[in-house]
Formats: C-alpha cells, structure tokens, sequence
C-alpha cells in the first residue's frame, strides 16, 4: 500500500532514524555477552564471568530465573548453576530482553500509545509463540528465541508513537474505523511500518538474525529467509490471536488474515490457538516478571 501524496517518507524516517540514534546504548555487558553465547565453544563460566561485571543485569537474570515462568523448585543462588540449569542459550536472552526492556519501558516513549497494553500484547505474543513451539517438539535449547522475538516483535511502535505522534494516532485510529491492519495504515499516514522501525533498533542494538528477521518480517512472514521460516511463521501465528483476542493492546484490532500455508506448515490451526488460551493467561501472569525486570 503506498503512502498518502502529502506523506513525506523520507523525512519521517530521519526523525525515526534521529531518535533511536539518541537511544541509551544497550550496556557494553550485553554486547558481550551475545558476543561469547554465539561462540560454540563458550562455557558457562564464560558467560557468568562476564555478567558477574553488571550487578545489576546480574540481579535481573538472578531474579528472572527464581521467578514463577522458570518454575524452578528451589532457589538458584549460583549464577553458574543457573546459567547450567537453563542454557547459555536462555540467558543470553534474559540478558538481552532485561536490557532492552529496560531501555524502552521509559513513560516518555509513550505518548499516545498506552504503555501497560503494549507490553502486555508484546509479553502475550512471546508467550503464545513458546507455546507453539512447544507444542511441535521444538529444541528446549531454543524455545527462549521464540519468547524473546515475540516479546520484541513490535518494538518499532514506539520510535513512531514518539516522534511521529499525530501521523501514529491517525493510523491507530483510521485502522479502527476502517478496520483494517495498522501497518498498512502506517504505510499510509507515514510513508512505512513499525517493522521498518524495529528493524532499525534491532540493528543498532546488534540483535540476532533471527529477531532481526522475525521484527522485519512478521507482517510478510513468506518473505522471511528460508532458516528463520520456522520462528518467523510462529510468532506471525502468536501475533494475529492475541490482536484478535484482545490480549493487551498493539493498536491494530483488525489484524491481515494469515495464508491458511503458514498455519499447514506449522501444523496447527485456530481451533488448536483457542485450546492453549488458558495456558496462555496463566503463563502471562507468570511471564509479567520480565516488565517488572525491565523497570529495575
């Protein structure tokens, strides 16, 4: 869908570009620690050396990983034990969501778009798409991606419902009225997407292929590359049932129908959605932890 004539693109996107330029660094612990995870051959005293420098990212992922999501048994007081209990994958991304988290989770980056409801659909997403992954015997050693890339996915929401405030509002608000996507109202009202947006931040915050992928991709998720069509296809699936549901809030209430493919592929369909909605409430109640982790 192309912009409206007197859309400036290009200038929007400077403004977008110029704010998340401004952004908070993601601290130089997590630049490391996402640096030594992707490494085959780290160890888990590798990764507790390096989280041991940030006591205060170390208290979030010490905190994360006693709480309730985890249902960890008994108290985890050993970083070490912990980072071997759940994988170096896992904490890598605790470490990653908790900075970004805390980052982004600032009131001022929320002028018009409701705060609570937006992380609530965004920690609903990255519930649902565990979920998912879960249910078609996806590696354990990789399900905390599906969590974090939908928790992440929306994430460019918030440089356009900052910067470009009344040409947001009017996306928000003609895809209400006229019930339709809002990304392609955004498109619209202000020449690209959130995705684009998010896109941006992924990149300058040096996220994963794989969130990076899944943040551009989520409203086009056929165009995704081949490697991530799995997590891409599942957090698509995990967007579009909360936003019909009305779980949490994202501004965009008339979600793109999804290809009937995209459900084949991952071999499930709404009614399978609709039979994990309970599990899906409880385990956000559980998950709320990580907003409260990102306030710290």
């Amino acid at each position: 869908m192309s912009a409206d004539e007197n859309v400036n693109a290009d200038e929007n996107l400077k403004k977008v570009s110029a704010y998340i330029s401004k952004l908070p660094a993601l601290p130089v612990t997590v630049s490391k620690i996402l640096e030594i995870a992707n490494n085959p051959n780290t160890s888990p005293v590798d990764l507790n050396r390096v989280i041991s420098l940030d006591p205060v990212l170390m208290a979030r992922v010490m905190k994360l990983i006693n709480s309730a999501y985890y249902g960890v048994t008994n108290q985890v007081t050993s970083l070490v034990r912990a980072i071997i209990m759940l994988g170096i994958n896992t904490v890598k991304n605790l470490a990653l969501s908790t900075a970004v988290l805390g980052n982004l989770s600032r009131k001022e980056n929320f002028q018009a778009l409701n705060m609570n409801g937006f992380w609530r659909h965004s920690l609903s997403v990255g519930v649902l798409s565990k979920l998912i992954a879960r249910t078609r015997n996806v590696d354990p050693k990789i399900l905390e991606e599906y969590f974090i890339a939908g928790l992440l996915h929306d994430i460019g929401k918030i440089p356009l419902n900052n910067t470009l405030t009344a040409e947001f509002v009017q996306a928000m608000s003609r895809a209400d009225t006229e019930r339709m996507p809002l990304f392609q109202l955004e498109e619209e009202c202000i020449g690209f997407d959130h995705s684009r947006a998010g896109f941006i931040i992924g990149s300058e915050w040096k996220f994963g292929a794989e969130i990076l992928e899944t943040i551009k991709s989520h409203h086009s998720p056929e165009s995704c590359a081949q490697e991530h069509t799995e997590l891409v296809y599942t957090v698509a699936v995990a967007n579009c049932y909360v936003n019909i549901s009305g779980i949490g809030f994202s501004g965009s209430r008339y979600p793109e129908k999804l290809p009937q493919n995209i459900l084949d592929h991952l071999g499930i369909n709404w009614d399978s959605l609709e039979s994990m909605h309970g599990e899906l409430v409880q385990e956000i109640e559980k998950a709320k932890i990580f907003l409260k982790a990102g306030e710290d």
